[in-house]
């Protein structure tokens, strides 16, 4: 298996296929979900042609894709850039600014390597803290650009003392992230002592400034889940809530009005099949099926990565909609729509399918159709923005049975698991 420790490449390494950022690259005999086996021209940041496996001949950068499928690039919509990486440290997470500048490109990179080519971050604001995570971690985002597309949720922290947090204090706050830069605002409502003025508060901050809110919530409470709704069905920027597990602990009838409800209002909800992150009380996921049964916009992300809520996460879209099929319910094709066009609706990007005058947004994967690729996806390409900005390679090689008289044989005969530039 490959070593997943992030290494960003330089210039000439994340265009190793030959395309610059406005240049032309052919990916040649890639197969398509729906079993064409194609060429595919990219220029610009755009897909400029898919034609039959031979047929775009023009001249320029060919990358061999033969034996991989070609798949839009998932998204991550819901990651925790401040704490990435900092199970398992000897002491305490250091909060320098610097570190946690270090530990959100590392995560970042990692995800980049898995596929995602767009990560929201949501980042812990005030408590003692500032701004100062959240400045790093945008910090983190410029240093990537043209890698991964990174943007921020500033969440103020959950309420202390006996009073909690203040709805004006919440505001202040998040008016203060958003001038420092934040993409989106979110918080936290289910321990605050009034969980709806809580949300509302975010809300009423995300439609004066025009900008999206992404609100962390267990969902188990079904009068904040129907004021949310109420609320951003008022709204016309995008609103994101999860992780919603404790929907699934609702009763049937229950759980099905107030999907209706946060269908009806736009709400989309980012589950967490690998499990919690921070403010997760309960591990589980939302009731993915019921939800998309309701017309809800149902994306998947990973959570804490590597974080005290989750020691071993790996941050691996593949493995959220692996877990989605494979638990949640759903078709293979429904679960990599979770992390692929469900995450990329979240993040309010632009659709992206394999078709001419779609965003270069790529991932190619070794495997005949989506199941075979969530079942065993160790080598990837990555392509944002037209350029192949990230590879992972494995190779699997087993041990010829050992001969009389001598120990273990050599692994001498091994299959690549990439070919042709991969």
């Amino acid at each position: 298996m490959p070593d997943d420790q992030p290494r960003r490449p330089d210039d000439h390494a994340a265009g190793a296929a030959g395309a610059p950022e406005n240049g032309a690259l052919t990916l040649c005999g890639a197969r398509l979900a729906d079993g064409r086996v194609v060429d595919v021209r990219v220029c610009g940041g755009r897909i400029e042609a898919v034609g039959t496996a031979g047929s775009l001949t023009a001249p320029g950068a060919r990358l061999d894709l033969r034996g991989h499928l070609l798949l839009p690039a998932p998204a991550e919509p819901h990651a925790h850039g401040d704490t990435a990486l900092t199970a398992g440290l000897a002491g305490p997470a250091s909060g320098r600014p610097e570190d946690i500048q270090r530990r959100a490109t590392e995560a970042a990179l990692l995800q980049l390597g898995h596929g995602a080519t767009a990560l929201r971050a949501h980042v812990r604001i005030g408590g003692g803290r500032g701004l100062a995570g959240l400045e790093a971690v945008l910090r983190a985002g410029r240093s990537l650009r043209g890698l991964v597309e990174l943007t921020v949720v500033a969440v103020p922290g959950p309420p202390s003392g006996a009073d909690g947090v203040a709805g004006a204090d919440v505001s202040a706050l998040l008016r203060d992230a958003l001038r420092a830069g934040a993409d989106a605002v979110g918080g936290c409502p289910d321990p605050a002592p009034d969980p709806s003025g809580y949300a509302e508060a975010v809300l009423t901050v995300a439609a004066e400034h025009g900008c999206p809110a992404d609100l962390h919530t267990d969902g188990g409470d079904p009068a904040l889940l129907a004021r949310l709704a109420a609320s951003a069905a008022e709204l016309r920027q995008g609103v994101a809530i999860g992780p919603c597990a404790g929907l699934a602990r609702l009763p049937a009838d229950t759980a099905a009005r107030l999907a209706d409800r946060l269908a009806g209002a736009g709400v989309a909800v980012a589950v967490l099949p690998q499990g919690a992150c921070a403010d997760a009380a309960d591990r589980g996921t939302a009731p993915v099926r019921l939800l998309r049964a309701a017309g809800v916009r149902v994306a998947a992300g990973s959570g804490a990565l590597r974080d005290p809520a989750n020691p071993v996460g790996r941050g691996d879209p593949l493995e959220a909609a692996f877990l989605l099929a494979s638990q949640g319910g759903l078709s293979p094709a429904d679960a990599y729509a979770a992390v692929s066009e469900g995450a990329r609706h979240v993040l309010g990007l632009p659709e992206v399918r394999v078709e001419a005058g779609f965003p270069a947004e790529l991932l190619a994967v070794r495997g005949e159709g989506i199941a075979d690729a969530l079942s065993q996806a160790y080598s990837r390409i990555v392509v944002h923005r037209g350029r192949v900005v990230a590879r992972t390679s494995a190779v699997r090689e087993y041990g010829d049975a050992p001969a009389a008289g001598r120990g273990p044989g050599l692994p001498r005969q091994g299959r690549p698991e990439s070919t042709g530039g991969a």
